[in-house]
């Protein structure tokens, strides 16, 4: 390995090390025992929807000899995601403008490399989801973090604004919000949609909002979804199926380019490449065959805003701050104790398990997933209850 090689890597572990220091954790070893309340990651904790391995079932089932060939973005595939997207936007989305992607996760690492040259500037929300900086590294790009509104959690215009540069190539935007809940308002979307364009204008060359709408179906109270991609023409809108049917390991997703982006043949054309260079980056052959019907499915999200609704009370009863979710499934609460890491490992010696908010750029907070189950929640309540009232050590 030479020296730049071993320094290039170096940098990107150094910007995962939070994250990697919790997983490293000897209390994490400890999550998946029996008796443990996980509520770290939005992984599932109760059996997978009905009629989802159904449909996987028949998926498997061949019906030529290609089958199980080497798959692309499939048209079986690009017509259900472009068919739903017209139905879900009112827009005319085609299936010559969607590229099939192993999930959110696959779909940055391939738009980010098709799109960003080296030095090239990459504008993210803080508190982030926690790949974003090394994803933006990885390409060759430069992350610029812009801190959200702390008393709204809402994108900041102002602070994006000053934030551009001529090096701004893109900005990623997370709606339903990952860790916060927060759905960014049309009004703030519009507002941001002025100010990439004022400064594509100034660059003459696009600024692309990658708008990762990972939870675009988990809303709560009714709610409607708002999509960046509505707003500013040169957006690319990032989904992947592993929130809606709660099958994380499932790597299934997309990127959809709305119909009015101007140059799309050129960046379809860039993202195929990548897609490729970056290690077949298009979905199995047996998800893509199961899309037209695991398209259909989704976690019932009437018994999670019921679970958001008891955790929120009984936390708020207990004397936490915390805010109720507009969408996602995770409630964000500030920690009681300054060291949220210290709290988290407190936490996890009483058998409940959290995210420490150090991991997601937000020290002084922990994040909690509603995915865990209600037996989970049931013995874990008073024991957050008991630990609030505790002072830190020391």
């Amino acid at each position: 390995m030479t020296q730049a090689v071993s320094r290039r890597i170096n940098a990107l572990l150094a910007s995962m090390s939070g994250f990697l220091q919790f997983l490293d954790s000897p209390h994490l070893l400890r999550r998946l025992d029996p008796g443990v309340s996980d509520f770290v990651f939005g992984n599932p904790h109760d059996p997978v929807l009905p009629g989802y391995l159904e449909a996987r079932s028949r998926a498997l089932v061949p019906r030529d000899k290609d089958w199980f060939a080497y798959k692309l973005n499939e048209l079986e595939a690009t017509e259900v995601v472009a068919r739903s997207l017209r139905v879900q936007r009112g827009r005319d989305f085609t299936p010559d403008r969607i590229a099939m992607t192993n999930g959110t996760f696959a779909g940055l690492a391939v738009a980010l490399n098709a799109l960003v040259d080296s030095g090239d500037e990459v504008i993210y929300i803080s508190p982030p989801w926690f790949f974003y900086d090394v994803l933006i590294r990885a390409a060759g790009g430069t992350p610029v973090r812009v801190d959200a509104d702390r008393s709204t959690w809402d994108l900041d215009i102002g602070a994006i604004e000053a934030a551009v540069t001529k090096r701004t190539r893109a900005i990623i935007v997370n709606s339903p919000n990952n860790p916060t809940g927060v759905i960014y308002p049309a009004g703030t979307l519009e507002r941001l949609a002025r100010v990439l364009q004022t400064a594509s204008d100034a660059a003459g060359r696009p600024v692309y909002l990658l708008s990762d709408e990972a939870y675009n179906h988990i809303l709560f109270d009714g709610r409607s979804y708002p999509s960046p991609t509505d707003f500013y023409d040169h957006s690319l809108l990032l989904y992947t199926y592993g929130k809606t049917h709660l099958t994380p390991g499932e790597r299934l997703g997309y990127i959809a380019l709305p119909p009015t982006m101007p140059n799309s043949q050129e960046v379809m054309d860039a993202l195929f490449l990548m897609q490729t260079l970056i290690g077949w980056a298009f979905p199995a052959a047996s998800l893509q065959h199961a899309l037209a019907e695991i398209e259909k499915l989704s976690i019932d999200v009437a018994t999670l805003q019921q679970r958001r609704d008891r955790m929120v009370g009984a936390l708020t009863e207990a004397g936490y701050e915390v805010r109720s979710p507009q969408g996602t499934f995770y409630l964000l609460l500030r920690s009681p104790w300054p060291d949220d890491t210290a709290f988290t490992m407190a936490l996890a010696d009483l058998d409940v398990f959290v995210l420490p908010g150090a991991t997601f750029e937000l020290p002084g907070y922990f994040r909690i997933s509603l995915t865990a189950n209600d037996e989970m929640v049931n013995r874990s309540i008073p024991i957050f209850a008991k630990l609030f009232t505790e002072p830190p050590p020391g």
